[in-house]
């Protein structure tokens, strides 16, 4: 029997191949993918392939938002990001920002920081922790006791 797994990722990102350098939701826009996992049966072992689709690009509503008194973290801001990706279940964003504290407590959302701002090697390093990160979506959505996201 085939077990499929797969993972909805969005990288905030500043052009078609650069992630944005500065904060997630002051992405110009977001690219999704969708990151999938065959483990077919084959005498008795299991390989893996993986599939890397490009399912869209989502302009970010709340660029330009403006933040109460100018600060970064800002829960409105927060709450119009993640509005805006319902769907997905990592963030993936080039570094770390206050409101990645809040995403990854309460929200049922996985951050992983990329540590590059090139698209492609985003996409090997996610490809690289598939199996870490489809653990950890698994466990958020067990738990199930995050706030609501709207």
């Amino acid at each position: 029997m085939n077990e499929r797994q797969c993972l909805r990722v969005a990288f905030g990102m500043k052009n078609d191949t650069t992630l944005v350098d500065s904060h997630y939701g002051d992405s110009k826009f977001f690219v999704i993918y969708e990151i999938s996992d065959l483990l077919p049966a084959l005498k008795g072992e299991a390989f893996k392939r993986k599939k890397i689709t490009l399912i869209e690009k989502r302009y970010n509503k709340a660029k330009g938002f403006k933040e109460n008194d100018n600060r970064h973290g800002d829960l409105r801001k927060f709450k119009a990001v993640i509005s805006q990706l319902l769907d997905i279940d990592i963030l993936a964003p080039f570094r770390m920002e206050p409101n990645f504290l809040r995403i990854r407590d309460k929200t049922n959302k996985v951050p992983f920081f990329t540590k590059t701002r090139e698209l492609n090697l985003s996409l090997h390093r996610l490809v690289e922790n598939f199996d870490e990160l489809w653990n950890q979506v698994q466990r958020k959505k067990k738990k199930n006791n995050t706030i609501p996201e709207r």
